[in-house]
């Protein structure tokens, strides 16, 4: 995983009134377990905002009254209206105990099906994950280059070396699908060679019209 850090503040008193004054002060309130006993903290809004919003997944080094702290984000919640952050937990990592995250999910290269009109569905933008930190890779990658129309690639496709992906094994992440164009387009195709087809016996009638004049006359 990419490696980040973060500068938080104990709080001094834990409730709703201290946590809504925080917020008017752009910090996000949040709390570090897994390590034993949990410590309320508050963060600036804008550093963790920075983190959030990233596609990547981070492992990050809290630094927090003197002491730091190797730990992963578990779960941030936003306002309804705002979408502001107004919550935030922290996992602290444990040498030799297993983490939760969801890795970002990536494709490479370009399907055979969409050069043909298909059109890529993303069913996962992430994966949930389990295992060591130090295991944990930056993102999944899927080669989408093989993929013809119709073809996909579900969980049992992937490998995530020394950990385990917490999704069924049948699971789709990604798909090749017929589009509306690409349907029309053949539709199109199939009518002009019926046409051709049904112009074929007409063209040789006319032939045989032109060969039976003479013997009339």
């Amino acid at each position: 995983m990419k490696t980040a850090s973060l500068s938080g503040s104990l709080r001094g008193s834990v409730g709703k009134k201290d946590a809504n004054q925080l917020r008017k002060d752009n910090r996000v309130p949040g709390v570090l377990y897994g390590g034993g006993e949990q410590k309320h903290f508050s963060v600036k809004e804008l550093d963790i905002s920075k983190l959030v919003v990233n596609p990547d997944v981070f492992r990050i080094s809290l630094e927090m009254d003197g002491a730091t702290f190797d730990c992963v984000i578990q779960e941030v919640q936003f306002h309804p209206v705002t979408d502001r952050i107004v919550h935030l937990d922290l996992l602290q990592i444990i040498p030799g105990k297993p983490v939760r995250v969801e890795l970002p999910l990536r494709t490479t290269g370009t399907a055979a099906g969409v050069i043909g009109g298909g059109r890529m569905q993303m069913l996962f933008r992430r994966v949930p994950v389990r295992g060591l930190a130090d295991d944990l890779p930056e993102d999944i990658v899927i080669d989408v280059t093989p993929l013809e129309i119709g073809d996909n690639k579900r969980v049992s496709d992937i490998e995530v070396p020394n950990c385990t992906v917490l999704l069924n094994d049948s699971t789709l992440l990604v798909a090749v699908k017929r589009t509306r164009a690409a349907m029309s387009a053949e539709s199109g195709e199939e009518g002009d060679e019926s046409g051709d087809a049904a112009e074929a016996p007409a063209e040789g009638g006319e032939g045989g019209e032109g060969g039976d004049a003479p013997a009339a006359e």
